[in-house]
């Protein structure tokens, strides 16, 4: 636990005991498949698979996530199209739903703070939204966990439970740098624990990178454990784990 394997998320999971996760949380690399050399987002993947080997690559992802994940735990999975690549996201959440023993429970849309970088095209729309998929076992539709809270009953003495939308407003990331220039925002991981998970739960990042999920999970008071294969990514999140680990003064 608190720790971040410098290996392929596959192969961490593979080595994990079945039904320790609480949660998954993560971002994954969303294959924007552009051919601009100098667009180029992390220091070691390459952002670059077909859609079939993308979709492969997936599936075989979210079936290990079902072995890894405790019953109703749900998978947060944060997805989005690429300006060049505008169907894979689609096609790989369908077939996530025909090939995995997961379905859909929410759809959160996430707007940044900003559009940046602005759109250049004369015909597409700038995106200042991008996607966050909820997943939770078919069987487990109705029990997955989620922190809402009863407010009341009807006159039936049906439970009310307090409305919350699916719409978080939150920073676009943690600052880009030379290893990863599409990183995750920490207020983003943040609203997403405070909604679905519990102080002491175990949250998995499958794609940790520079350890944003790590540093929210330590704010929020979670344990967490991560799988990132470049080495140097990996030591940048530990820079940043034992910087939010030290006694702060007052």
């Amino acid at each position: 636990m608190n720790i971040i394997y410098n290996e392929d998320c596959i192969e961490t999971m593979n080595k994990m005991q079945s039904n320790i996760i609480d949660c998954v949380l993560t971002s994954p690399p969303y294959n924007i498949l552009r051919t601009n050399d100098d667009l180029v987002f992390y220091d070691l993947y390459k952002d670059n698979k077909t859609n079939d080997e993308y979709i492969d690559w997936t599936i075989k992802i979210f079936n290990l996530y079902n072995k890894v994940l405790k019953n109703n735990g749900i998978v947060i999975y944060n997805i989005n199209y690429g300006s060049e690549n505008t169907t894979l996201m689609n096609l790989v959440i369908a077939d996530i739903l025909k090939n995995t023993p997961f379905t859909l429970a929410d759809i959160i849309i996430w707007k940044k703070n900003n559009s940046i970088p602005n759109n250049v095209s004369p015909n597409k729309l700038t995106r200042i939204v991008e996607f966050i998929y909820i997943f939770c076992r078919k069987e487990e539709f109705y029990t997955f966990n989620c922190n809402k809270q009863q407010v009341s009953n009807n006159k039936k003495g049906q439970k009310i439970y307090e409305n919350i939308l699916n719409f978080i407003t939150a920073k676009n990331n943690d600052e880009s740098n030379d290893l990863n220039k599409a990183t995750f925002s920490t207020e983003l991981v943040r609203k997403l624990l405070q909604l679905y998970t519990k102080k002491g739960d175990l949250i998995y990042d499958s794609f940790m990178g520079t350890g944003t999920t790590a540093n929210a999970c330590l704010i929020e008071d979670r344990l967490f454990v991560g799988s990132e294969i470049s080495k140097d990514q990996c030591e940048y999140a530990n820079k940043r784990i034992k910087l939010q680990m030290q006694p702060k003064l007052f």
